[in-house]
């Protein structure tokens, strides 16, 4: 299933969507996967760690996961984990891309109101654009105008994330949704999103992929050798 919206469109009409026409049930965790956009591989026993633990949370929980939803980076890994566990057993894992619409290649085959559409997943090798990983159970795309260009989905993440996670699961003890950045390689943008996740109100939890590479090896090697407190 798949919506295009505005880049601004509110979080909380976003969720309702969600609930109500998705016809899915808040989740008891949100996992946030960031990483590298560029292709890179994972060795062997990495990528299987990765992808058995991602899932096992994924199914034991109720969790839903949230990625950048194209066939790229990190994206791919964790479709590559979906994939590997939708062929071993029933059951369903919801994982939700949030993609900006003008990056996507054959977006013009996904426009339409309430319908199911053909979409091709084989990516142009001289295209610059991205297409969307068949392995993901949701999509929102984000549209501010652009073509070609990321951005217009960063905020409009953010602040659904942040929504969801102020989401009552248990009214009787006042607890939202927990929310938990993860992080697989990545450029300095990944060092940011760790940053401001660390910073928010409440801290978000960062789980870091040591050995991935870039980015994580570098939050990896800091935290390692930075003494207590700091």
């Amino acid at each position: 299933m798949y919506i295009r919206v505005s880049f601004d469109t509110k979080p909380d009409n976003l969720l309702h969507l969600m609930v109500k026409d998705w016809q899915l049930e808040l989740p008891t965790l949100l996992i946030s996967v960031h990483g590298g956009l560029q292709n890179f591989d994972l060795q062997p026993k990495l990528k299987q760690v990765f992808g058995k633990g991602l899932i096992k949370a994924a199914v034991t929980t109720g969790a839903w996961i949230f990625t950048g939803g194209v066939n790229t980076g990190v994206i791919r890994h964790v479709g590559d984990a979906l994939k590997d566990h939708s062929s071993k057993s029933r059951g369903k894992v919801c994982a939700i891309g949030i993609a900006p619409w003008g990056i996507l290649e054959n977006k013009e085959d996904l426009i339409g109101k309430d319908v199911t559409r053909p979409y091709q997943t084989m990516a142009n090798p001289l295209s610059k654009l991205a297409v969307l990983n068949s392995s993901h159970s949701h999509f929102i795309l984000t549209d501010n105008g652009t073509c070609g260009k990321y951005g217009s989905e960063v905020k409009l993440r953010r602040l659904l994330e942040k929504h969801i996670s102020l989401q009552k699961i248990n009214t009787r003890l006042g607890q939202g949704v927990p929310l938990v950045c993860l992080i697989v390689e990545g450029g300095p943008n990944v060092i940011s999103i760790a940053l401001e996740s660390l910073r928010d109100e409440p801290p978000i939890p960062v789980v870091v992929c040591d050995g991935s590479g870039r980015a994580s090896d570098i939050i990896s090697f800091a935290h390692k050798f930075s003494e207590d407190g700091g």
